[in-house]
């Protein structure tokens, strides 16, 4: 099975976009693209230049505990349609990301993070579902670990 990518729910995004709090409790900031790489979480492409969008940290688990990381990331700062599936999302133009797998306990599975090749990204994620203790997976910047989407089966 081909896994698929997955943004951040709709009710999430919908509360962002609405000003309520980040994961450090902010409202997100609204600023204006510039068209050079700000990847939209929810519907998985690069927020055009000239359009608003917001930055806020985002934690990607249901709770924080000591592996949950969080940090920046991209919206479309008005209503977008969540995208996802099976497909490479458009947002992810860069060369490699980081893949790393997650368990029921929403802690890493030790083994399973690597640097990948884009185009080696679905690939990589069967690979490491194939390991029974992999419930989900992150794809993350190669260069800044900042969050872009998460990977089911």
């Amino acid at each position: 099975m081909t896994p698929r990518f997955t943004p951040i729910p709709t009710e999430t995004v919908r509360a962002y976009q609405a000003g309520g709090p980040d994961a450090n409790g902010q409202a997100p900031e609204r600023h204006i693209s510039d068209g050079g790489g700000n990847p939209c979480r929810h519907c998985l492409a690069m927020i055009p230049k000239g359009a608003p969008m917001l930055v806020l940290a985002h934690r990607p688990f249901p709770q924080p505990q000591p592996y949950a990381e969080l940090g920046p990331i991209f919206l479309c700062a008005d209503a977008c349609t969540a995208a996802g599936g099976r497909d490479l999302p458009a947002m992810l133009a860069s060369p490699s990301y980081i893949l790393r797998g997650y368990g029921a306990d929403d802690r890493i599975v030790y083994g399973t993070g690597a640097v990948v090749a884009t185009s080696s990204l679905r690939t990589e994620a069967a690979a490491r579902f194939a390991d029974p203790r992999v419930m989900y997976l992150h794809v993350r910047s190669a260069r800044n670990n900042c969050f872009q989407c998460r990977m089911d089966q």
